[in-house]
């Protein structure tokens, strides 16, 4: 009887432990809500919210998150759809992601933004960070981290964070425990929305970027990624669309263009750059833009997803859910979040001239 009731114990106390070393480590994380760390940082965990499947998933870099809108191909089509996305998210970064979401949905259209394949290498360690902390652990996560660290990172720091970050157990404040108990939501369905506007003749110091090579040649590791990609969705029956978004920088040569047309064509994948779309997708850079021709505001990519969204039911055969009582009901909830952000920068822009906090 004093064995069992000491195995009860012990393994009682390791329970605890294992608990309470699980909560110091979610504490001592980066609190990404924008005071200290980028909102970027939380796009990744958000998506494990979704309590629905989604027809169409999009993949990217900002070139995506910031670019379209979910909740618009809802409103105007009753498409569902969701963006995971990061900053400086990197070809097998998106390639993972998308097999991480494959193990619980099966969209009818995967969406990649191929300005990422410019990057043939990891960034740093922070922006890996922000794209891999939030993943759920699996052998895909445990993959994701393998092929992005750089020189000097170890996979012991995203196993156990506490090792990484155990310096800020004595910075510890209240904001960190409001933020392990109750996460700040940032986006709609995995878009980062601003309804602000720079327009592109204002904000030409913003774009001021390295010339673009025009004899520059994808590398083979981000490629390699992409027909990854490709044949993951081939396999499940999944069309997998290329798109450029719209932006006046950084720079899209010729030779990039011509790589992923020919790609495109070999594979039988459909492409479509958004910046040879302007006229039909009416695209103004002098009101559809926060920050100089870079990303779309609320009201460019409220454009780009009214057109995309158009082409995904006629040529794609995305169904109109929007009978869908359940769906619906769910919708109707995301609508009405995206509109108390939309409030609640409109407040900011009033009070401070500028957006700070989203």
């Amino acid at each position: 009887m004093k064995l069992f009731k000491g195995i009860f114990i012990f393994t009682l106390s390791a329970a605890v432990a294992v608990a309470s070393l699980g909560a110091l480590t979610r504490l001592v994380q980066p609190k990404y809500d924008g005071s200290e760390f980028p909102v970027e940082g939380s796009f990744t965990a958000e998506y494990y919210d979704e309590t629905s499947e989604h027809d169409v998933l999009m993949l990217g870099d900002d070139e995506v998150y910031e670019n379209f809108d979910p909740i618009c191909l809802w409103k105007e089509y009753g498409i569902t759809s969701y963006i995971r996305g990061n900053a400086s998210q990197l070809a097998w970064q998106s390639y993972y992601m998308l097999e991480d979401a494959l193990k619980n949905e099966t969209p009818k259209v995967v969406i990649y933004g191929v300005r990422a394949l410019t990057y043939d290498k990891p960034v740093r360690e922070e922006y890996n960070r922000m794209v891999l902390d939030g993943m759920k652990w699996s052998k895909t996560k445990w993959d994701a981290i393998n092929a992005s660290m750089c020189k000097g990172e170890k996979m012991i720091d995203y196993i156990f964070p506490l090792l990484r970050y155990h310096s800020r157990i004595t910075e510890l404040k209240e904001e960190d425990i409001t933020y392990y108990t109750a996460p700040r939501k940032v986006t709609c369905n995995g878009y980062y929305m601003r309804i602000d506007t720079l327009p592109a003749s204002k904000g030409a110091d913003k774009r001021s970027v390295k010339k673009v090579d025009n004899e520059v040649k994808f590398a083979d590791r981000p490629m390699k990624y992409l027909e990854m990609m490709r044949t993951l969705c081939e396999s499940k029956g999944i069309k997998l669309i290329l798109i450029k978004s719209p932006s006046l920088a950084p720079g899209w040569s010729d030779a990039m263009e011509q790589q992923i047309v020919s790609y495109a064509t070999e594979h039988g994948l459909a492409y479509i750059n958004f910046n040879n779309l302007k006229k039909e997708t009416e695209i103004d850079y002098e009101t559809d833009t926060y920050d100089g021709g870079l990303h779309m505001n609320y009201n460019g990519a409220y454009k780009l997803s009214t057109w995309f969204g158009k082409e995904l039911k006629e040529k794609y055969g995305i169904n109109d859910h929007r009978a869908d009582k359940k769906l619906a009901g769910v919708y109707r909830e995301k609508v009405e979040w995206q509109q108390k952000i939309i409030d609640a920068q409109k407040a900011e822009l009033d009070l401070y001239g500028e957006i700070r906090n989203y």
